[in-house]
This record gives structure tokens, C-alpha cells and sequence, in this order.
């Protein structure tokens, strides 16, 4: 059995993906000195990890670029620093997977695949959240291919996951329900230990609607093992703090109508300029 994508069609544009927010972003992160794949995963993997996302402007980067520089290098590729990211996550029929993370249960589980679209590469990713909050995130290598799929063999890696954590089967079926697009740059502390990853051009596709966020919105997510890393504090120094529900998977649920129930995502909805448009209007 093989469950397959939902639509393959572009996902639309709201703005321009590469427009002068994105041109002048990227000038701010040339400056940095560079690292490998090689070397970043060497450094600070984080599949476990503690994490908090922020959604913040364009100005807030580029005025915290200079304190990031001093202590943070960006991944480097074949020359390359801004990289293509395409998603599809899967949850039931009941889609439980939203609804756990709805009702911030503390054992909650995402499913994906995910293509590194420049480098050629693909994943089937299970993320997990034990029982001190810490994300634990698991990768299969997958054909790149099947993106938007999951075999037999996919399935058998997210029913192991599932039990060697929980302890218990997983027994859901599972449907591809949404697809996103985005670019990503990604720094690690020369230190190790704490990456920071900014989105941007975020574009979702649901099973009807296809959304995206404005050219200067900003997804960053940090990720160290106590949640209080270097990224944390400059954002802070920056008067930037957390922000609630901001699972790219929720707030694409929530706003191509894959879901009707989402005032969790409230804040994260507003922030980025995504509420559904019948509570926009």
C-alpha cells in the first residue's frame, strides 16, 4: 500500500517568494562566515532538542544580524545559504496529530516527508514529543520520488517510532492532508549545541485552498537543549518573545480549512497575517 499526495499543482503566491525582503535578508547573511552540512551536523544535529519559534519582520533580523554574526555561522552549499524546503504531512482521518497538538497534549506525534529540494535528497521525518516536552525527531532516508507518499517501508519506520517512545502500537491510518513550500537559511553556534532556522515565502496547500505569507514575515525557530540559547537572547534583546502555537503544520491546517477549531493558533495566525478569512473580514 502506498498513501499517495494530494494536489501536485503550484502553490500560489501571495507575494513575490523572492522580492526585496528576501534580497535584502540575504544580503545581511552574506556577511557570515560559512559552514558545511558536514560540519553543522557535527555540531549540533537536534533531533532532541527544546524549541521555540518566533515570528518576527524583516527589520528585527536585520537589526539582530550583527549580535547572530559574532556568534553564529550559516549553512553553506555548493554556495548557496537560502534553500527550498517542499512538506507534505499526513494525519487520520480524525486528524488526531492536529487535534493532540490543538490540546497541547504533552505525547504528541507529526508525520512528514520532506524534500530538500536543492540538495537532491528526502526524508520521511517523525516528530515526537516526550514526556519532559523535548522534540524528538527521527529521519528515514526516502527515494525522492515517493515525496508525498508513504510505503510500506515508511509506515513500518513511523509505527516503530511511535512504540519505541509511547511504548504502545500505533494503529491510525494516515492521508496526506497538507502541502508547503518555503526557503530556509540556517545558522549554528560555533560553539555547537543550538541551531536557528528562518522561513520565509511560506506557501501552504491544502486539499482545497492554497495561502501564503507576506514577502517580509518571518518564521524563526530556535533549538538548544534547554530552550535559553544564545538566538533566544539576542531576540530578546530585540523585544521579540515566543510565539504561541506556531507549528507551520497547524497554521497551515487552520488556514486552507483543513480544520474548523484552531484559537490556539490565534496569536500565530495574527502574527502572520494568516487568519481565516472569515475572522479577517
Amino acid at each position: 500500500m502506498t498513501l499517495s499526495l494530494i494536489s501536485q499543482t503550484p502553490i500560489p503566491s501571495r507575494s513575490p517568494s523572492h522580492g526585496p525582503a528576501h534580497a535584502r535578508i540575504d544580503a545581511d547573511f552574506a556577511s557570515f562566515r560559512p559552514i558545511s552540512l558536514q560540519a553543522l551536523n557535527g555540531k549540533a544535529a537536534m533531533l532532541e532538542r527544546l524549541d521555540n519559534k518566533y515570528v518576527v519582520r524583516g527589520e528585527v533580523l536585520r537589526a539582530a544580524a550583527a549580535d547572530l554574526a559574532a556568534h553564529f555561522d550559516v549553512l553553506e552549499i555548493d554556495g548557496l545559504r537560502a534553500f527550498t524546503y517542499d512538506t507534505c504531512y499526513f494525519d487520520d482521518p480524525e486528524r488526531r496529530s492536529y487535534h493532540d497538538h490543538h490540546q497541547g497534549r504533552r505525547q504528541r506525534m507529526k508525520v512528514r516527508v520532506r524534500r530538500y529540494v536543492d540538495a537532491g535528497l528526502c526524508f520521511v521525518e517523525v516528530k515526537l514529543k516526550d514526556k519532559r516536552g523535548i522534540t524528538v525527531k527521527k529521519r528515514l532516508p526516502y527515494d525522492i520520488d515517493k515525496y508525498g507518499t508513504l510505503d510500506e517501508t515508511a509506515l513500518a519506520h513511523v509505527r516503530q517510532c511511535h512504540e519505541a517512545l509511547y511504548g504502545r502500537p500505533f494503529d491510525r491510518p494516515l492521508e496526506a492532508v497538507l502541502r508547503m513550500s518555503y526557503r530556509r537559511i540556517t545558522l549554528v553556534a560555533r560553539e555547537g549545541g543550538e541551531r536557528m532556522t528562518i522561513d520565509t515565502g511560506i506557501r501552504f496547500q491544502g486539499r482545497t485552498d492554497a495561502v501564503g505569507t507576506e514577502d517580509d514575515v518571518f518564521i524563526v525557530e530556535t533549538k538548544s537543549a534547554n530552550g535559553h540559547g544564545l538566538a533566544d537572547a539576542i531576540l530578546r534583546r530585540q523585544h521579540q518573545h515566543p510565539t504561541n502555537g506556531c507549528s507551520k503544520y497547524c497554521v497551515g491546517m487552520s488556514v486552507t480549512g483543513g480544520v474548523r477549531k484552531f484559537n490556539r493558533f490565534l496569536p500565530a495566525l495574527r502574527k502572520l497575517g494568516t487568519l481565516p478569512w472569515a475572522m479577517a473580514a
